[in-house]
């Protein structure tokens, strides 16, 4: 079985939005995750290319994505079809570090009219973590990397090295408690 383990980066700022912005979605960062082998592969990050805000210096000091970047990027419809096309990502349970990416998908395929692109399954990986791993407490992606005892790989907050952290951290998870643990989300 493959799971798709998915992180976005969004426009974000360090308080609100100027007036007339909101959050968009801006890198997906998607790998796969073979249940068989606990081997991720398939990583790429897609640029999006935001239409109701611009990347902020906040943005940029987190992410390391400019402005210049991401209008490179290709459309949130694109994307979504690429998702579809490349990764089948109707066919597939997907992952990701907590709900915000859900979240995200969920509200602005609703608001620019874009065919939700995901599996209905989706495993909120931070939760789960929390439950098996932590004795109920939750903790942030890059600490979670470090207490299945591996070292974060690439750089923290782009899409598609995160998505990979998170995919080595369900790798180990998968290893030490089986794939019944999927079942518990």
């Amino acid at each position: 079985m493959k799971i798709i383990v998915v992180d976005i980066e969004a426009t974000c700022w360090r308080k609100n939005p100027p007036p007339g912005e909101q959050n968009e979605i801006i890198e997906v960062g998607v790998c796969l995750l073979d249940t068989e082998t606990l081997t991720p592969s398939h990583k790429k990050s897609i640029l999006v290319k935001p239409t109701r805000s611009k990347v902020s210096d906040f943005c940029t000091k987190l992410t390391t994505l400019t402005q210049e970047q991401v209008d490179t990027g290709i459309s949130f419809a694109e994307a979504c079809a690429m998702l579809e096309k490349e990764y089948e990502s109707k066919a597939h349970i997907w992952v990701s570090w907590g709900n915000y990416d859900r979240k995200m998908f969920e509200s602005q395929c609703i608001s620019f009219g874009v065919p939700y692109p995901f599996h209905e399954q989706h495993i909120n990986l931070k939760e789960l973590h929390g439950t098996v791993m932590n004795k109920g407490q939750k903790m942030g992606m890059a600490r979670a990397v470090k207490s299945v005892g591996l070292e974060l790989i690439g750089t923290h907050h782009r899409g598609d090295d995160d998505a990979w952290n998170i995919a080595r951290v369900l790798a180990v998870m998968l290893e030490a408690h089986g794939q019944g643990i999927l079942e518990q989300s």
